[in-house]
Parts: structure tokens; C-alpha cells; sequence
């Protein structure tokens, strides 16, 4: 089954193009990695398929429920109802780089807030939830912590945890280590090699190659706003077909 399906998706910024005709499939249980240069769309990518931003044209779903469909007439992507989209959010998880904690709550509050506030489930059950997440990711103690108390690594680990709390179809990462210095990118790391130990479905947008190459199912390379090339980790980046593949990797080592 996929659970995300993206077909001819566009996307432009005033008279900038971002996005070019992107067309793909996350199937349940895969991890997907895309690696690419400053400025190719990555993150336009994952933003789009998060509702983050619209798309210009083309289509998006989840486990075949449809967030967008191309409309050939009017030429652009027409999304569902806001009731349709509020519970297509709760598919997805969504880890950004930033962490985005809320900075006067504490570690409990921060995960637990939305589950409770917005989609009125069971307190207690969400706390307990929140209480297990907290123990598989080791910060058990810091459940009345401030995000100011904790390190960057241990935020983002929060982050994490915040986003797996409503049991999400699939998650995505944003950049998940960028903001980290390398001791507690490692810590990052880890955290999500468990998850994928899991089989969580995952797309991690990142720049930490080695890390894409261990973790992922399929590498996606992109450039220019396009997918240039993908497929097996191994094959995308220890033998690119794509002379723009090559170039990135080859001034990587540099």
C-alpha cells in the first residue's frame, strides 16, 4: 500500500520555479531519503507534502485519500474540504530543524497539547503515551523540563516524540540534524535509525549522506527542482548514473 502518492506536482514562488512536474511513492514501511543541493526543492518538497504550502498543479494523497487533485480545467490543484484536511493532517508527523517547541511549556505539555486541546482525546491515555515515547527516546526524567533546560539534541528528540504521539501513518524529517553540532547530531541519528529499525514510514530530507545511504530503502537526488535520480542507497550514491549526481557527490569529498 502507498501511503503517500505525489503525481506532477509544481510548484512557483512569484516567477521562481521550485517545483517541476515531481511524481512519487512512499509505500507503507518505507524510508525514504533526499539528498540534494541548497536550493533543488528539498524542503519545498516535504512542505508541500505537508500542507505547509499549496501546490500550483498536480496531486497528493494519503493511503489513498485524497488532500489534492489536478483539476484540467482551471489548470491548478484543488484541495478538499478543511474538515477533510484536518483529519488527513493527523496521517503525518512532522519533524522540523528548528525543533519548534513551545518554549513555556514543559516537555509533557509540548507532546501531549495537541493530542488533548485540538483533538480531545483521553488525557490520561495521551499522557501515558506521551510517558512511554519519552522512555524509548531516554528522557524519562525530563518530563517537567523546559526546552531552554535541555540540549539541542535532547529538543529535538522532543520533537520527535511529539510528532510519533498520534501514531502517524508516516513522518517526516526536515533538515533533522542541521541545527545540531556533530556529537549530538549522532544523538539524532540514532534516534531515527531506531525508528527505522520500526519500520516507521519515513521521508527524511537531509544532508548527511553516509547517514541516507545506512537508514534509507531508496535514496531520491534532486536538483534544479526535478528528481534527477533515485533508487538503492548503494546505487544513488556510491554509483550515480547522473553526471548531476556525480558532480554533487564527487565535490562532497572535497
Amino acid at each position: 500500500m502507498n501511503v503517500l502518492t505525489i503525481e506532477h506536482l509544481s510548484k512557483s514562488f512569484g516567477s521562481l520555479s521550485v517545483l517541476k512536474d515531481i511524481s512519487l511513492k512512499v509505500s507503507k514501511g518505507e524510508i525514504v531519503a533526499v539528498i540534494g543541493p541548497s536550493g533543488s526543492g528539498k524542503s519545498t518538497l516535504l512542505r508541500c507534502a505537508t500542507m505547509l504550502e499549496t501546490m500550483d498543479t498536480g496531486s497528493l494523497s494519503y493511503c489513498g485519500e485524497y488532500v489534492c487533485q489536478h483539476d484540467a480545467s482551471l489548470n491548478k490543484s484543488v484541495y478538499a474540504s478543511q474538515q477533510k484536511l484536518r483529519d488527513l493532517r493527523r496521517m503525518f508527523g512532522l519533524v522540523f530543524q528548528n525543533f519548534n517547541l513551545f518554549p513555556h511549556y514543559t516537555v509533557l505539555k509540548n507532546i501531549t497539547d495537541a493530542p488533548i486541546c485540538v483533538q480531545k482525546r483521553d488525557k490520561q491515555a495521551v499522557i501515558e503515551e506521551a510517558r512511554n515515547l519519552l522512555r524509548e527516546i531516554g528522557l524519562a526524567d525530563k518530563e517537567n523540563a523546559y526546552p531552554y533546560q535541555l540540549s539541542g539534541g535532547q529538543q529535538q528528540r522532543v520533537s520527535i516524540a511529539r510528532a510519533l504521539i498520534n501514531k502517524p501513518e508516516m513522518v517526516f524529517f526536515d533538515e533533522p540534524t542541521s541545527a545540531l553540532d556533530p556529537e549530538l547530531t549522532n544523538e539524532i541519528l540514532k534516534t531515527i535509525r531506531k525508528l527505522a529499525s520500526l519500520r516507521i514510514t519515513m521521508m527524511i530530507v537531509t544532508h548527511e549522506i553516509e547517514f541516507a545511504r545506512n537508514v534509507a530503502d531508496r535514496v531520491i537526488f534532486m536538483a534544479g527542482g526535478v528528481i534527477v535520480e533515485e533508487g538503492k542507497p548503494d546505487d544513488v550514491i556510491l554509483h550515480p548514473q547522473n553526471p548531476r549526481t556525480q558532480t554533487f557527490l564527487a565535490n562532497l569529498k572535497k
